[in-house]
């Protein structure tokens, strides 16, 4: 028995002594098992084969590799969840891993079938060595070129602007869009860092540059040809042809200089689908500058055209921004909405010592631009504006009893002293061309007789009722972009000459007309057809008829000067307003 009983003992001990041997083969052999149905790509089968060897057990060496490639059968058996979950757990629980960067490829790939960019450059990022594979440059690039946004790149980038696959498809989606300055600048400095072939981008950066003897400038005007009758009654598209006669005057002119323009001119009828018929036609494809449309419904239409055909664009008489857009080639001859508001802030806080104002704005979409860009730039200024109210007509009366409602009388029932103190602001910025808003805060500052400077648009010159007198008396300050001096010797020449031809007195259409083709043909011949970007060199220009302009910092006129009237005349405020007596 005892014989017996040893014997049974010592086989246990020999079995105990070899069982974690055996059971070493038996998970060596299945995973064998596994891995050969992996590499006969029988993914199903490779799952249930792997899946008993992701089970922990200490004896199990093949722990990790069996979950690794558990997660590549299910992604191969397009089981992508259950691939990423699996390779998840192995970052977790394995993170020392030496193949852990095989783990992040995998990752990412998932992440980027996902089309979750970011989180699959995260992965690869975890590793840098990962981006100097080939198999890694290509995913990265297979898979980030499905990005047609160029913001999305640029922050990318932005996040990994040492990664050379990402720099690339960035500069080649900039390329691909309208040339802008900075983003030109951009392009040369990924160029330049990362070693690109130049040849690769210049062609898409910035149109080349021509000078011409002859330069095609097009029209898109509703001329509404077909309405027109040849009488010499007044026409109902009558601005648009004194606009065209000052172009067409100011285009014999330049010729007797030596600037040769073509002329060509397109009636848009005022209709979205008359101008797109135009655009369809070829021969507006040789056009060096488009001068128009002058209306708001036609604007999207020329804009894609332009952009298309790399043609720049000008609007003689619109202060909206819209009019330029996304458009790299479109220019505004006057100034924005937004550049008269931040002007005349600037004015105002240069002007006028008491930094107290009032704003006022009618419920035009452009009141609503020009007096929130004041404000902002009144903010910056530090000028305290101690009201901002926007005024229907119907409700005009506000503006009087906001500035002019009497508390107290002298001896002779005049108020002298009243609800907004006496002197207690320095200035009123009116953002409107409504003449019935204007009208009340004149009547309203004109009754407090303090010391209040009106500021606002040039339109104030045009009020058929406007008391000149009081105008001087208040120092009222006008935004006049527009604004010629009847006396200077250009406006003399040009009105004698248009009385000449034309046996009538200039408009002030005619006049815009002649300065917009007087501007651009001198910018034409001196910088050639992209003649903006000889203009971002130039502080300021004089104009011929027009104080000036200033292209240095936008695709707008930056330039606004202000008038007044001294001694009964309009003249530039380039000096402070005199005390008033």
């Amino acid at each position: 028995m005892n014989t017996n009983k040893s014997l049974v003992i010592i086989i246990i001990l020999i079995g105990l002594m070899i069982s974690p041997a055996l059971m070493g083969q038996d998970f060596k052999r299945q995973y064998r098992s596994a891995r050969e149905f992996f590499d006969n790509k029988n993914y199903g089968l490779a799952m249930e084969a792997f899946k008993p060897l992701i089970v922990y057990d200490k004896d199990n060496s093949f722990l990790e590799h069996s979950s690794f490639f558990y997660a590549l059968s299910a992604y191969h058996q397009k089981f992508p969840a259950v691939a990423k979950d699996m390779l998840t757990q192995i970052k977790q629980l394995y993170p020392d891993w030496n193949q852990m960067p095989e783990v992040n490829y995998w990752m990412a790939k998932i992440y980027f079938d996902q089309r979750q960019y970011f989180q699959a450059m995260q992965m690869l990022g975890e590793y840098p060595a990962l981006n100097q594979q080939k198999n890694v440059l290509e995913m990265k690039e297979h898979y980030l070129k499905e990005i047609e946004d160029v913001e999305v790149l640029r922050m990318m980038w932005e996040e990994h602007p040492e990664d050379v696959v990402v720099a690339k498809l960035l500069a080649k989606a900039i390329s691909k869009q309208p040339f802008l300055d900075q983003d030109a600048q951009l392009i040369d400095s990924l160029i330049t860092k990362f070693n690109f072939d130049r040849t690769e981008f210049e062609a898409s950066l910035k149109p080349v540059n021509v000078y011409k003897e002859e330069y095609v400038v097009s029209l898109l005007f509703p001329f509404l040809a077909k309405s027109l009758e040849p009488t010499t009654s007044t026409k109902v598209n009558q601005s648009i042809l004194d606009l065209y006669l000052g172009i067409k005057m100011a285009v014999d002119t330049l010729k007797t200089q030596g600037i040769n323009i073509d002329l060509r001119s397109y009636d848009t009828e005022r209709s979205s689908a008359a101008t797109n018929a135009l655009l369809e036609m070829e021969e507006l494809k040789s056009s060096d500058l488009i001068v128009g449309p002058l209306f708001q419904n036609q604007t999207k239409l020329v804009q894609d055209f332009s952009i298309n055909n790399k043609i720049n664009m000008i609007s003689p008489v619109s202060n909206n921004t819209e009019f330029i857009g996304p458009n790299p080639f479109a220019l505004l001859l006057q100034p924005s909405n937004e550049t008269i508001g931040i002007r005349s802030a600037e004015w105002i806080a240069a002007n006028i010592p008491n930094r107290n104002c009032m704003v006022f704005y009618g419920e035009a979409a452009k009141d609503t631009v020009t007096a929130a860009s004041f404000l902002k730039r009144a903010k910056e200024l530090e000028l305290n504006v101690v009201l901002a109210d926007k005024v229907s007509r119907e409700n005009s009366v506000s503006i009087f009893n906001k500035l002019a409602t009497p508390v107290e009388y002298d001896e002779f029932k005049n108020p002298i002293e009243f609800e907004l103190k006496v002197d207690s602001i320095g200035s009123v910025f009116i953002a409107s061309d409504d003449p019935i808003l204007y009208t009340k805060v004149i009547s309203g500052v004109d009754t407090r007789g303090d010391s209040v400077i009106i500021v606002g648009g040039e339109s104030l010159l045009n009020n058929a009722a406007a008391n000149f007198d009081t105008y001087e008396r208040l120092h009222i300050t006008m935004a006049a972009p527009t604004f010629t001096r009847l006396s200077s010797p250009n406006y003399k020449r040009f009105r004698k000459e248009f009385i000449r031809k034309h046996g009538v007195m200039p408009t002030e259409n005619s006049k815009i007309g002649y300065e917009l083709m007087w501007f651009v043909g001198h910018n034409l011949k001196s910088y050639g057809v992209y003649f903006q970007e000889g203009l971002k060199e130039k502080s300021l220009i004089p104009g011929y008829l027009f104080k000036g302009y200033d292209f240095s910092e936008g695709q707008s006129n930056q330039f606004v000067p202000f008038v007044h009237f001294i001694d009964g005349e309009i003249e530039f405020a380039e000096s402070p307003p005199r005390p008033i007596k």
